[in-house]
């Protein structure tokens, strides 16, 4: 499970007919806050950007460089699931319906999708196969992932300016002392998953308080 990933599935995918092969991953399944995003992405053989690994693995530089070149370069697709839409499902569901939205997205129907993870999400009418541990042994699932991560981290940013105080620009949402501190201190925001137990447990309190 160890090195950096290659095109050992993709290779595989293609011998047995399947021509057009996307990576797909998502990010955002652990922060308080904030949308699911998923990207599907369909790399050209010929013109693969040098260095792809997991996105968790790279600098923000570098993610940020690899992204810019994975734009240029290949078939790229991204799809959200809202706060409410995680909220209404479940993180699980959401991330899947994400999925969905970005592989529906791509200009070249895929023949075969590499999904990052231990399940196919429902719904999806296309071959696809299940790759745990696939940001770091697909390269294109460490594409998807990459772009993913640049995106959903700038989005981030934007509502860290919109509700300061929460260090969305550093945490991106997830559940760091700061930011379960200024939840508890400043409150609970509308991109704040209500669902989420640290978000969940602070609402009942002010319910509490308030009753």
């Amino acid at each position: 499970m160890s090195g950096n990933p290659d095109l050992s599935f993709e290779t595989a995918a293609q011998t047995r007919g399947l021509q057009n092969v996307a990576g797909v991953d998502e990010v955002g399944r652990g922060p308080l806050c904030g949308p699911v995003l998923a990207a599907a992405v369909r790399l050209d053989p010929a013109c693969i950007p040098d260095g792809l690994n997991d996105s968790k693995k790279l600098t923000a530089r570098r993610r940020e460089a690899l992204f810019e070149a994975i734009m240029a370069s290949a078939d790229v697709a991204v799809g959200e699931a809202s706060v409410a839409e995680i909220d209404e499902h479940n993180i699980l569901r959401a991330s899947h319906i994400a999925m969905c939205r970005a592989v529906a997205g791509l200009a070249m129907v895929p023949d075969h999708l590499l999904i990052d993870g231990n399940l196919i999400p429902r719904g999806l009418t296309i071959s696809a196969e299940a790759v745990v541990k696939g940001d770091s042994r697909s390269m294109s699932i460490a594409a998807a992932s990459i772009v993913a991560k640049v995106l959903r981290d700038r989005i981030m940013v934007d509502l860290a300016q919109q509700h300061p105080g929460y260090g969305w620009e550093r945490n991106a949402g997830y559940p760091t002392k700061d930011h379960l501190e200024a939840l508890r201190n400043l409150g609970v925001t509308p991109h704040h998953r209500r669902s989420f137990k640290p978000v969940h447990n602070i609402l009942c309190q002010v319910k509490t308080i308030s009753a």
